[in-house]
């Protein structure tokens, strides 16, 4: 079985690491040398940006 191709574009996952703060970890690293919880940021801040890009942000 092959591994399923990601939803986030390499650039938005990039951007948002940034924003989070461990862009220099993904650069030293990889991705997978972030930790499970900045991983786990990262796909809340994703869904943020979905939602307020769809209208449905909170105000």
């Amino acid at each position: 079985m092959g591994r399923r191709r990601g939803m986030m574009s390499d650039q938005l996952k990039e951007e948002i690491a940034k924003e989070l703060g461990f862009y220099d970890t993904v650069q030293q690293e990889g991705w997978g040398g972030i930790k499970a919880r900045d991983a786990g940021n990262m796909v809340k801040r994703a869904i943020e940006m979905a939602e307020q890009h769809m209208g449905r942000g909170k105000s």
